[in-house]
């Protein structure tokens, strides 16, 4: 009997360690709840001063708190640790703030990140400096890019769509107002179309113009042609929508210069160099422009073509350089975009402040993305493996980069939301022209209009 409870015990203890094995694998966030996080907290708190110390993160502690220690309890003076706050537990980690120490600076944790990674065993560990002297540990439990589940709360607001959930769990919000024109870059099933689909339905719901220039006949932007106010299909159709975009971009141009020429005696918040200090009856709807495929733009075969070429890229870069203050915006998506693409390739690559690297064929792409704004991030993006489509780097001009990916969106899903939407697109009569035709849907009868009678002689 003695060795059967024996054998039951061992089988249970090793049925529980099987079952928390398979869930953290399986279901890491239901882990990290039960198991992983108390684990984690408990390792923090027990081994905070050691691993601070071993890191490198302690300094001498003032001259009169060590009077005050050797002459309360006569022990050995140690070394101070950065002063550590509440420990908040998230769904996927914990968040804790430090206040450094005098003489420590923000890089000093960042760099021993890794360190604490391993010391208090968790998946990733990231730093953000919330104010002077105060820094952020986020730590992260488990691999949240593996199975990508959007934050519940969303911080958005008008031109600012939550698009992919970055390394940290946060969400990436793509804002168009401090970033308005941005680049994308990525191999072919990559992701770079899901990433275009989560951003275009983010946007349909809000009074966004959309138009598309998609020359692939339409294949990737055609199903949103419901909620798009133009859509261009191949470059002849392009050469005449980008004049046409440049014209109501000056026409809007010409509508803040008449709210600057009013009277001297005027209020000065009524004084606006764009779109977004006129009043809300005068400001028109932004426009934000989608092309899929630039690099179809910019090839050429005969000299015709390269004569339409060199306009439409012209008128691109006038797009870019002037359309912020006009509410005009790029998305421009591609496989690459050097160089080697013809005249102006670089000069309208340079007025994209956004860049967002998915996987790449060669490290040449990486580096036409992200090689001009934050070099240690081409590595990253080269890295990306095939089995993790939606994965990217993404990365702005002040150096900084992250992970971030796109979560799934089916395509008819997509194009539903563009269809519930559609009324929500403004009214812009310069792009009337070229606006896509959209069949009516078939109407599904429900039984026969009228009953059917024999007929009597």
């Amino acid at each position: 009997m003695t060795d059967l409870v024996t054998w039951a015990e061992l089988g249970g203890s090793l049925a529980a360690i099987g079952g928390a094995a398979y869930a953290r694998h399986a279901y890491p966030a239901a882990y990290w709840s039960t198991v992983g996080l108390p684990l984690a907290a408990a390792r923090l708190l027990a081994s905070y001063s050691s691993t601070m110390d071993a890191c490198g993160l302690t300094v001498e502690p003032s001259r009169w708190r060590a009077l005050a220690v050797r002459a309360a309890t006569r022990r050995e003076i140690r070394p101070v640790p950065p002063r550590r706050g509440v420990i908040r537990p998230t769904t996927t980690g914990l968040r804790m703030r430090l206040r450094l120490a005098p003489g420590q600076e923000p890089a000093d944790v960042a760099a021993s990140a890794e360190r604490l990674r391993h010391a208090w065993g968790v998946h990733a560990v990231h730093v953000r400096d919330v104010k002077s002297g105060v820094v952020e540990l986020r730590l992260v439990g488990f691999d949240v890019l593996r199975k990508v589940r959007m934050p519940r709360r969303l911080d958005g607001g008008p031109l600012q769509i939550p698009v992919a959930l970055r390394e940290d769990a946060t969400a990436f919000i793509r804002d168009y107002r401090t970033v308005p024109h941005e680049l994308v870059l990525g191999a072919t099933l990559s992701g770079k179309s899901m990433y275009l689909r989560n951003l275009l339905t983010g946007l349909a719901a809000q009074p966004v113009v959309l138009v598309g220039i998609d020359c692939k006949r339409g294949v990737e932007l055609a199903p949103f042609a419901p909620r798009l106010s133009a859509l261009a299909t191949d470059p002849d159709q392009a050469a005449e929508l980008l004049p046409a975009l440049v014209k109501e971009m000056e026409d809007r141009y010409d509508l803040i210069k008449a709210r600057q020429g009013i009277a001297p005696g005027t209020p000065e918040e009524l004084i606006t160099s764009d779109i977004w200090g006129l009043p809300e009856g005068e400001r028109p709807a932004p426009i934000v422009l989608f092309i899929d495929e630039v690099a179809e733009l910019f090839l050429v075969a005969t000299r015709k073509e390269e004569e339409r070429r060199d306009e439409m890229v012209t008128q691109l870069i006038r797009l870019a350089q002037l359309g912020r203050a006009a509410g005009i915006y790029l998305e421009v998506c591609g496989q690459r975009f050097g160089a080697e693409l013809g005249k102006g390739a670089t000069m309208l690559r340079a007025q994209l402040t956004g860049r967002v690297c998915h996987r790449v064929n060669d490290e040449a792409s990486a580096k036409m993305a992200l090689g001009d704004i934050a070099p240690e991030a081409v590595l990253a993006a080269c890295a990306i493996a095939p089995e993790l489509p939606g994965l990217a780097v993404v990365g702005d001009t002040s150096g900084g980069w992250s992970r971030i990916r796109t979560p799934y969106l089916s395509l008819a899903d997509a194009a539903a939301i563009c269809r519930a939407t559609a009324d929500l697109a403004p009214d812009v009569p310069a792009l009337d022209p070229f606006r896509p035709y959209v069949a009516p849907m078939p109407v599904e009868a429900s039984g026969p209009v009228a009953t059917a009678r024999p007929v009597t002689e």
